[in-house]
Order: structure tokens, then C-alpha cells, then sequence
């Protein structure tokens, strides 16, 4: 009888080796994490020792003036937020629906026109008709100016997104996954339903954490189809405080402002507050994200 051998274990580390591989990964992430620390301590920095010290991991007098500043307008910060989770929870859920329908049909073998819809998305990646028609068939054709849809639908469906998702269906849904719900007599949307959906998760959380930071950090929707104040988001919210501090900077000279105006605004301070208040929200979001984000964006690579 032939002797078992034991299969060489390629997968361990020695611990010399694996406490370097630590501290390599240690010393990245905090890279990663350290510019936001920063921001948030110059943040509540007091806006006179940041100008007599500059920049410091611990500054002589702690402030929460800037935060002070921006929350003077709170009603139009409250509503901005509140605008801005709508928008990137409806927006997500929404894109989800379209990408993972879209890509699903094409990544299917038996789909009589999937070339044709394939190429018709990829076509889209290397061209597109341009700002002026997209402003147009927004404004004029869909009427969607002044309305919380301008700053959903354009959003909605991303043709890099949708052949992510094509990969992924491709990749790990076996097609005898497929048959076996057709002799159980499912039906195509039961098959996508009840046996892609929950062995997509990973996938599909990916497309969702691309899909949330898009529509979090989306201004220029807004610029260009909302003028109602009631409908404007977080970050386009900022960006207009923002402007209005350069104005009031550029013009420091007109008596009209009056010389206590400047002295009172927190301007370095402020925008770094500004960076914590946009960013902080979906920075806190993402651990939830995490292990199904980095499932998705290997899928494929190793194979067995």
C-alpha cells in the first residue's frame, strides 16, 4: 500500500517573515488613515495658533469654532444631510437593481442579443454624448430640473460597474446552478431571486460601496440642475459656504463687510471641518462594507 504523504503547506509564513508582512501592512494603513486624523486635529485647531505655529499633531489651544461657523447655518446643513443619505440610499439601491439586472442578462450564455448589449455598454466607456445633450435630455426631455431625481438617475447606471458585475456572474454562478433551478420550474427572475442573488453579495456590496461614495460626493449634479435651496446636498452645501469665505476674502477691503467679519471666520480651520463633516459619514460606513468589498474586487483572480 502506497504511503500517504503530507502535501507541502505553501500558505505558512515563518514568524519572522509574518511579523514583517504585519508591520508592512501596519505602517500602510496607517498612511491611509493618518491624512484624515490630521485633518480632523487641525479641525478643532484655533484659527490663531494655526496661523502663528502652522500645523502641529497637538496644538497649543483646541477649538471648535470652525464647527461653530459652519453650524450657524444648521437647518441648511441638517436638510443638506438629510438630502445627501436620501439621495445615496435611494440612488444605491436603484443602481444595484439596474447594474446587477443588466449585467446578469449579458453574462448569461444562452442570451440571444448579449454581444450586441455588451458592446452597447462598453461603447459608452470610451464614448459619450457630452455635457450639453446630457443637460438637455435631463432638463428638457425628463424634467428633472429642481427635482431630487436630477441628483439620482444620472448616477444610476455605470457601464464600468455593469461589466464588473458581467465578470462576477460570469465567474462564480455555475451554470449548473442555473439548470437546477429550471427543472425545479423556477422561472428566470425566481432563478435570479432566490439562487444568483445571495451567491452575488459579494459582488454586489462592491457595486453598492462604488455606487454610495458616487452619489455622497456628487456636486456637480447639483451645480448644473438644482437651484432650490431645499434640494441642495451636503457637498454642494460646503462647496457654496466655501465660496462665499473666498468672496468675503477678496473683497476684505470693502468697508461695507466690516474689518470684524474676517477676524471672527475661522478660514483654514473651516475648510478642514468642512473635509470632516463631507468625508466622515461614509469613512465610518465602510468597515460594515469591508469583507464583502474585498471578495468582490478579487473575484477572478485566483482560481483553483
Amino acid at each position: 500500500m502506497a504511503s500517504l504523504v503530507k502535501p507541502r503547506d505553501f500558505h505558512r509564513l515563518s514568524p519572522a517573515w509574518n511579523v514583517i508582512f504585519n508591520l508592512i501592512a501596519g505602517l500602510f494603513a496607517l498612511a491611509c488613515v493618518f491624512p484624515f486624523l490630521f485633518v480632523t486635529i487641525i479641525s478643532f485647531t484655533d484659527e490663531n495658533t494655526l496661523a502663528n505655529n502652522g500645523y502641529s499633531l497637538w496644538p497649543e489651544k483646541w477649538s471648535i469654532e470652525a464647527y461653530r461657523y459652519l453650524f450657524k447655518a444648521a437647518d441648511q446643513l441638517m436638510r443638506s444631510y438629510g438630502i445627501t443619505i436620501f439621495v445615496t440610499v435611494v440612488g444605491t439601491a436603484i443602481s444595484l437593481v439596474f447594474i446587477s439586472l443588466f449585467a446578469y442578462a449579458i453574462s448569461r450564455k444562452g442570451f440571444k442579443y448579449r454581444n450586441f448589449f455588451s458592446f452597447l455598454a462598453f461603447f459608452t466607456m470610451l464614448f459619450n454624448g457630452g455635457l450639453v445633450p446630457t443637460y438637455i435630455v435631463v432638463t428638457k426631455l425628463l424634467n428633472l430640473q429642481n427635482s431630487i431625481w436630477a441628483l439620482i438617475l444620472p448616477l444610476s447606471v455605470n457601464a464600468f460597474y455593469i461589466m464588473i458585475m458581467r465578470t462576477f456572474f460570469s465567474t462564480m454562478i455555475p451554470d449548473a446552478i442555473i439548470e437546477s433551478g429550471k427543472i425545479d420550474g423556477a422561472g428566470e427572475f425566481g432563478i435570479f431571486l432566490r439562487l444568483v442573488i445571495p451567491l452575488a453579495l459579494p459582488g454586489l456590496a462592491t457595486i453598492a460601496l462604488f455606487s454610495t461614495l458616487g452619489y455622497w460626493n456628487d456636486w456637480f449634479n447639483a451645480l448644473l440642475y438644482i437651484e432650490d435651496p431645499s434640494l441642495v446636498p451636503l457637498q454642494s452645501m460646503l462647496m457654496r459656504i466655501e465660496n462665499s469665505m473666498q468672496f468675503i476674502l477678496q473683497n476684505s477691503n470693502n468697508p461695507s463687510l466690516g474689518a470684524g467679519v474676517l477676524q471672527s471666520m475661522p478660514q483654514d480651520t473651516s475648510r478642514m471641518a468642512m473635509v470632516v463633516l463631507a468625508t466622515g459619514p461614509i469613512v465610518l460606513a465602510y468597515p460594515f462594507f469591508q469583507r464583502y468589498f474585498i471578495q468582490g474586487l478579487t473575484v477572478g483572480a485566483v482560481k483553483e
